[in-house]
C-alpha cells in the first residue's frame, strides 16, 4: 500500500488515568501526494462477557448481561479533507479519556478468560469510492488512580490447614495427617508490591513433594436474578520442591501480573474477584488445597 497510517502515544508505558488526556500523533506516510476525505480519531473503551459453555440454557437476564456494553466512544477530526504530502505527515491530537455519564465507570484494563474490559484509539483515513479506506487501531491501558489502605485493612490472616479444615475432600482415605500452620501478611494487596506471607509445615505422615501458589480469576456474569461464576487460574507458583523440613518457615511471595489482574472491580453486571490457592502435593501424587479470597487494590 502506497499509504500508511499510524499512532503514536507520548506515554511510552501507554497507561492512562481517568480524568487525563491521551494525546500523540497520527503519523501518515505516503509514496506521494495523496488526497483524502478526512481523518478522524475514536477513543473506544468496551467491555464484553463470553459466556462459558456451562451457561448453555441460563435465563434470559444472564444472555441479555453477556452482552457488549461502551464504557467511552468519543471522536474528533484530527485533519479535514485535503491533500497529505508525500513522506512522513504527523498530526498531533488529544482525547480527554473522562467518564461521561455515572452509570459508564471507566473502570481498568483487564485481560481475562470470560470478561475482557479494553480501550483502544482507532484512526479512520477516509477515501474516494475507488480507494479503501484506511483504518489503524492502537490499545492503551487505564490504570486507576493509587489510594491508600486503611489501617484496618493491613492485618495478618493467620491459617491452619489440616485434614478436618478441608472443604469438599472426595477421597479422605488417601489423605494423610499432617498440620500446616502460617499467615499471609494481609488480605489486601496493592497491585504494586507482591503478595507476601509465611508458611511452616509443622508435621506430616508422608513425603510431600511441592507445596504451590496459584492464583486464580473468579469471573461473575449475571445480575440478581441469576449469574454464572467461572474461576480460572493466572498463574503457579511453587515454593517448596521435595519433602520440606518440618518446622521451617517458607517464604510466601507472588508478584501479580500485569494484564491479567486488575483492582477487584464490582459492576451492576459483573464481578472480577481474586482467590489464592495453597496448594500441598504429596508423594502418592494426592493434593489438597485451601483457598483465601483476596482484595486487589491500586495502592
Amino acid at each position: 500500500m502506497s499509504l500508511t497510517l499510524d499512532i503514536q502515544l507520548k506515554r511510552h508505558s501507554k497507561i492512562y488515568h481517568p480524568g487525563e488526556t491521551v494525546s500523540g500523533v497520527v503519523v501518515v506516510e505516503s509514496r506521494s501526494e495523496t488526497r483524502h476525505d478526512g481523518i478522524t480519531l475514536t477513543m473506544d473503551g468496551v467491555a464484553s462477557i463470553q459466556l462459558s459453555p456451562k451457561s448453555a440454557g441460563l435465563i434470559e437476564s444472564i444472555v441479555n448481561s453477556s452482552k457488549p456494553f461502551s464504557l467511552i466512544n468519543q471522536s474528533v477530526e484530527v485533519a479535514k479533507s485535503g491533500r497529505v504530502p508525500a513522506g512522513k505527515t504527523e498530526i498531533p491530537f488529544e482525547l480527554p479519556l473522562i467518564q461521561r455519564s455515572s452509570s459508564k465507570i471507566l473502570h481498568e484494563t483487564y485481560h481475562g478468560a470470560y470478561i475482557m474490559i479494553h480501550y483502544s484509539l482507532r484512526c479512520e483515513l477516509k477515501r474516494s469510492l475507488l480507494a479503501k479506506d484506511v483504518n489503524k487501531s492502537q490499545e492503551f491501558i487505564v490504570e486507576h488512580r493509587s489510594g491508600k489502605l486503611a489501617k484496618g485493612e493491613m492485618q495478618q490472616v493467620p491459617f491452619e490447614i489440616r485434614p478436618e479444615t478441608l472443604q469438599n475432600v472426595r477421597d479422605r482415605a488417601r489423605i494423610p495427617q499432617f498440620l500446616v500452620r502460617g499467615h499471609l501478611d494481609s488480605a489486601v494487596f496493592p497491585l504494586s508490591r507482591p503478595l507476601t506471607g509465611e508458611l511452616t509445615v509443622c508435621e506430616c505422615e508422608r513425603g510431600i513433594s511441592s507445596i504451590e501458589l496459584q492464583l486464580v480469576r473468579v469471573e461473575t456474569c449475571g445480575s440478581v436474578e441469576g449469574h454464572t461464576r467461572e474461576a480460572s487460574e493466572i498463574q503457579n507458583i511453587q515454593i517448596g520442591e521435595g519433602d520440606v523440613c518440618r518446622g521451617v518457615a517458607l517464604p510466601v511471595y507472588m508478584v501479580f501480573p500485569r494484564l491479567f489482574t486488575c483492582a477487584t472491580t464490582i459492576a451492576p453486571s459483573f464481578k472480577i474477584e481474586f482467590e489464592l490457592n495453597i496448594v500441598i502435593i504429596f508423594d502418592n501424587d494426592h493434593l489438597v488445597a485451601e483457598t483465601f479470597p483476596i482484595k486487589l487494590v491500586r495502592c
